[in-house]
This record gives C-alpha cells, sequence and structure tokens, in this order.
C-alpha cells in the first residue's frame, strides 16, 4: 500500500524551497501558497496606509457635500452658495448678489439653471440668503457644524466655483480663528473670521469650508491682499464666515426678511481717522455720538480721539471696526482716547449695531 505524505505547513514548504534553492540554484515556487506567483514574486496588495485612509476620506467627503454647493450667476459675474435647507434656501456672500433680485442658480445635479430670488441681503456680515423659484427633488442640504469646535491645524476643504471653474475643491487648514477682517475702506468688517489656507479665488465666495466629517464650518469670503503685490491675492491666507454666524443671521433672514439682531457691538458714534506725525493714522476721532449711546454714556463726546478699545490699538476707523467685530453687544470693555492731549480711559457697556 502506498503511504502519502501529509501536506506540509506554510513553515516546512518555505524550508522545503530554500533548500532546493541551495542545491540546484533555481527558482522554487510552492502550489500551496496562493499568495506567490509562479514568478516568486507576491502578489498580495500592499497593507492600507494612514494616507490611504485620509484619501479615501477625502473623496467621502467630497462626494457628500459636492451635491450642496451650487453657482450662482449674476449680471455683475459668478458666485457660489450652499443649499441651506430642503425648501430651497441657499446661503452666499452679500457681496455676490450685489444689488440684485433675482439669479440664476446652477445646482450641482442639474444641467440646466434654476432661476432663484432674494430673500435678503446683510451687508454689514456679508451674508445673504436667495431661494429657488421651483425646489427640485434631487436637492441637498448641508450639514452646518459647530463652529466653536474648529481648531487651528484641523484639515479643511473648500468648495465652490473659482474663476468659474465649477465643481471645484482645495485642500489645506485652519490656520486661525476669531480673526476679524476687513473688507476695505467703507466696506463690511466681519469678526470671528476663520482663516485658512485653502485656496480662496474669485467665485468661491459664498461656497463651503468644510471639515472631514462632511460639515460646513464657515462660508469662504475673502482672500488677503498683499500691498507689495500691488493689492494681489496673498496666496494661502483665506477667510471664512463661521457656520455659527451662518446660521444666527440666515435663520432670522428666512424668518424675518431681514436680520433683527446683528450680534454685532457699537459704540454709537460715528468716526473719522486723524493723521499724527508724519501724516500717519493716529486713531479715530469721534464726530458724532449718541447722547444715550453706549460712548456718550460712559462720558465720550465728539473731539476725543479713540486709540484702543481693550487690547486692540486703534488708528483709523477700520481699525476700530476690527476691534469693535471682536466683541458682542453688552460687552463691557475699556476704552482708551484722547482730549485735549491728555490720554484718559473709560468703561464702556456696548450696544448693538
Amino acid at each position: 500500500m502506498a503511504l502519502t505524505a501529509p501536506p506540509l505547513p506554510r513553515s516546512g514548504a518555505a524550508l522545503l524551497c530554500a533548500g532546493a534553492l541551495l542545491a540546484a540554484g533555481g527558482a522554487c515556487t510552492s502550489a500551496s501558497d496562493p499568495d506567490r506567483t509562479p514568478a516568486g514574486r507576491a502578489s498580495r496588495a500592499p497593507a492600507p496606509t494612514v494616507s490611504d485612509a485620509l484619501q479615501e476620506r477625502y473623496e467621502e467627503v467630497v462626494t457628500d457635500v459636492l451635491p450642496s454647493v451650487v453657482q450662482i450667476t449674476t449680471p455683475d459675474g459668478q458666485g457660489s452658495g450652499v443649499v441651506y435647507d430642503d425648501e430651497g434656501h441657499i446661503v452666499t456672500n452679500a457681496h455676490v448678489v450685489g444689488r440684485e433680485r433675482t439669479f440664476d442658480v446652477l445646482l450641482a445635479t442639474g444641467q440646466e439653471p434654476e432661476r432663484a430670488e432674494l430673500v435678503a441681503s446683510y451687508p454689514e456680515q456679508d451674508l445673504a440668503v436667495v431661494a429657488l423659484n421651483d425646489v427640485p427633488d434631487q436637492l441637498r442640504p448641508a450639514t452646518f457644524g459647530d463652529s466653536s469646535r474648529v481648531a487651528v491645524g484641523q484639515i479643511v476643504l473648500a468648495m465652490g466655483n473659482p474663476l468659474g471653474l465649477s465643481s471645484s475643491v482645495t485642500q489645506g487648514i485652519v490656520s486661525a480663528v476669531g480673526r476679524s477682517v476687513s473688507e476695505g475702506e467703507g466696506q463690511a468688517t466681519l469678526g470671528n473670521m476663520v482663516q485658512t489656507s485653502a485656496a480662496i479665488n474669485p467665485g468661491n465666495s459664498g461656497g463651503a469650508l468644510v471639515n472631514l466629517s462632511g460639515h460646513v464650518v464657515g462660508i469662504p469670503t475673502l482672500a488677503a491682499r498683499d500691498p507689495g503685490l500691488g493689492g494681489g491675492q496673498a496666496p494661502g491666507i483665506g477667510f471664512a464666515i463661521p457656520a455659527s454666524t451662518v446660521i444666527f443671521l440666515a435663520d432670522q433672514m428666512i424668518e424675518h426678511g431681514r436680520v433683527v439682531d446683528s450680534g454685532r457691538a457699537a459704540l454709537g458714534v460715528s468716526v473719522r481717522t486723524v493723521l499724527g506725525d508724519g501724516f500717519q493714522p493716529a486713531g479715530a476721532a469721534i464726530v458724532t455720538a449718541e447722547e444715550d449711546g453706549p460712548a456718550g454714556r460712559a462720558g465720550l463726546r465728539p473731539g476725543d480721539v479713540v486709540v484702543r478699545v481693550g487690547d486692540d490699538e486703534v488708528t483709523d476707523v477700520v481699525s476700530l471696526a476690527e476691534a469693535l467685530a471682536g466683541h458682542r453687544p453688552g460687552e463691557k470693555v475699556e476704552v482708551t482716547y484722547e482730549r485735549n492731549g491728555e490720554r484718559r480711559t473709560a468703561e464702556v457697556a456696548l450696544g448693538e449695531a
């Protein structure tokens, strides 16, 4: 009777193969090893890495959120928006809608633009809401996250339509939080902004700044300008309105057709920039002060020059607006001002703009 040897375990097969190689100098394979090819090369796919998992997460977030990002077209240009709810409301920037009241909105899932009308615009925080005339079945609202949990170093994706390139995505990190940024002389000063290194280009305005949980944490609004580049865009420095502010103001605009509670702090004064030595900006001079306003109640009067609000130095009208943007109505702050060459301070309970 013939005897049959039991199958060698993997380790035994490997030892036998090694012996054959030493004896004959040839290649050796084992039919019992499904992970080896006839040429003796490994065919098993490499194990997933951390970078593989991150790439997969990027793709999932883009797939989940990009259908909620729309393109808004006006006679003056294009911008982006984010689907806010299943009733057809879309949030965007006030500077995207401008003075227009009707718009073409191209959904990520559509081939032809939908018509939309303005619900309300709030230029003071550069936010606006428009509503689709006909709400399609495939509308997908975005999920807005808790922007108070946004932290420096978090990975974020900016989604929008930069330079007319629809459904574009850029990647970066949160570079800073709580920034106060002015859009320029005579324009809005925006408080508590999220700074990001994700590229923000013309057309991205009104789009979505998204974390890796697929939550919108901000609405990209502007990029920093570099005076050294002739006022050109500074790469890697963009700003987004935090989601908490978007929700706070958009809900009011949808319910009331306007903002009834701005949440923006004010001194109750009108001011102008004054120049000091060398004709350099040296403060914000009070032109008028409401008698029963925050500054008036604290003893400030026309002619006083505000030079500091709390820890923030004030050199001109813009820096005063930026300093106030970092505070809330009802908050008490120390205001430093000059009167007849003498520096004084007063505690001011801030009002609402």
